[in-house]
């Protein structure tokens, strides 16, 4: 009789949004459950982050690619082969948030991210004031900009780590496998 074998899913997801809106802080806070302090990214981290799927082993390999104005243009040449978007916004920012906004509808505007999942990280909801996950959707008017995409809005602290399993969880449930 032959072995079952038991392969590994893997997908690849794009941790992206402006600068300092959290987005390394994330994904080091969900890799090793620790705080972690950060300095700005100036080109991109990776990190493979193991999940579920159905019952089955899921192996995301997100890239955190830096948020700074000069580092935007070149997020294009990351989007090739990707199955899913983590788009971080800074909810205790509120001056920002159009900025915020122009970006996500531009990088949804490109070929290769077409029809692909989305969960937007509603970051910092520990910051007195932020902007809830309802001020987020109605901001970047996801009804409309997302109506050809599964998507979803996560309220998360990076910081304490509130919200960012469960919006993985759901990056995995929505993520397009090849």
């Amino acid at each position: 009789m032959g072995q079952k074998t038991s392969r590994v899913l893997e997908a690849r997801v794009l941790l992206l949004g402006l600068d300092s809106a959290g987005k390394s802080t994330t994904l080091y806070r969900l890799k090793y459950n620790q705080q972690f302090s950060t300095a700005p990214t100036i080109g991109f981290n990776v990190e493979m982050i193991d999940t579920k799927r159905k019952k089955r082993k899921l192996a995301l390999t997100v890239w955190d690619i830096g948020g700074q104005k000069n580092m935007r243009p070149h997020w294009k040449n990351y989007y090739q082969d990707t199955a899913g978007l983590i788009f971080v916004v800074d909810c205790s920012d509120r001056q920002r948030l159009n900025e915020a906004r122009k970006e996500f509808e531009h990088i949804l505007r490109s070929e290769h991210l077409r029809g692909l999942p989305v969960v937007i990280f509603a970051n910092k909801q520990d910051v007195p004031g932020a902007m809830t996950v309802g001020d987020i959707t109605e901001n970047f008017n996801l009804d409309r900009t997302c109506s050809d995409r599964d998507w979803y809005v996560q309220y998360c602290s990076s910081t304490t780590g509130v919200g960012l399993e469960e919006g993985f969880r759901k990056m995995a449930h929505l993520v397009k496998l090849p």
